[in-house]
């Protein structure tokens, strides 16, 4: 299922509708301004509105992505304290809304270290989930592409994080195409987007990735920059978006793209011209696109050295199945 990341301005339940209009089957949300720490407790009324509308337009599924001010690796401050009364607050309206993925980025460091940082998001995500039982909203850990002391730019920190919680069945993985690039996992050819899934299904397992965040990359491999572009137009090769989209592993699991808005050179809206993309990768004897492929070639030889952490060493197969046998959330 494909969808988009699309705005709430005016009612959350318009992005329902925005999503139907451009024929869309899932969408991701901010249940709340991004760039507040606080917000409006969300009313009945609002609430009404989207669950409504969430049956009559049938999307099959939602997804909100938290607040880019919550950091639970900080240390202890204000700052780490106004992040998990945010992000508390940020499960509470998805579990109101009936969201069953809430996707956030693990956290930086700071200058603590990679060990001390993943220790820190752990004993956040315990300290709520005893406060929060039985909730049914999983939280989806985000590769990131690893700017500055961020954390989750290996799929081993996020698999370490998975491990060592109190309640790993209410974790999830939503892994992002820009972010892996940028991180230094290779999609610049359909081969290396098939090692790189196996090394999600080493690592993590495939069936705890539960969301897609499907964005072209403007940076090469290893650049360990965020920069979104459009599909097809950046680092990340046609070969390796017909891997990843054909996967069977991923065939149900929602797709948003977080690209960039507004209209292309002709007029049309870019979330459209960008799924019309993803189709095309995703359809077998489609005819390839004329957009621009990554140079491999090149970019490997910029790309950094992705380190190991000693805080999250590779699992064997028995230890990454344990950790990944959780259920599922509602849809």
């Amino acid at each position: 299922m494909y969808g988009s990341h699309l705005s709430v301005a005016g009612g959350l339940h318009l992005a329902l509708l925005e999503a139907q209009r451009l024929g869309m089957q899932c969408v991701q949300v901010f249940t709340k301004n991004q760039r507040q720490w606080n917000a409006k407790p969300l009313a009945p009324p609002e609430v009404g509105l989207w669950r409504e509308h969430l049956k009559t337009t049938g999307l099959q599924s939602t997804v909100s992505h938290d607040s880019y001010l919550i950091n639970l690796a900080a240390p202890d401050g204000p700052t780490r304290d106004k992040s998990i009364a945010a992000f508390r607050d940020e499960i509470e309206r998805c579990e109101m809304l009936g969201i069953p993925w809430l996707v956030t980025h693990p956290g930086a460091h700071l200058g603590q270290g990679e060990e001390e940082g993943l220790r820190r998001i752990v004993a956040a995500l315990d300290k709520l989930h005893t406060e929060l039982p039985g909730y049914k909203t999983v939280t989806c850990l985000e590769v990131t592409a690893g700017q500055g002391s961020t954390l989750g730019h290996r799929l081993e920190h996020l698999a370490w994080i998975i491990e060592h919680a109190h309640e790993p069945d209410r974790l999830a993985v939503c892994l992002d195409t820009a972010h892996l690039l940028a991180a230094g996992y290779d999609l610049t050819s359909a081969a290396g987007a098939k090692g790189v899934i196996d090394e999600i299904d080493h690592v993590l397992g495939l069936d705890r990735v539960k969301v897609l965040h499907l964005n072209d990359s403007k940076v090469p491999l290893g650049k360990r920059v965020d920069r979104h572009e459009h599909i097809g137009r950046g680092f990340v090769d046609a070969g390796a978006w017909e891997v990843l989209l054909r996967h069977p592993a991923f065939q149900g699991t929602p797709k948003i793209l977080e690209t960039p808005k507004g209209k292309d050179e002709k007029g049309r809206d870019w979330d459209t011209v960008n799924l019309d993309v993803l189709y095309m990768f995703a359809t077998p004897g489609s005819p390839k696109t004329a957009a621009r492929k990554a140079p491999a070639k090149s970019a490997k030889k910029k790309a950094k050295k992705r380190p190991t952490t000693a805080a999250a060493p590779r699992r064997s197969g028995r230890a990454r199945r344990s950790a990944s046998a959780g259920g599922r959330a509602r849809s």
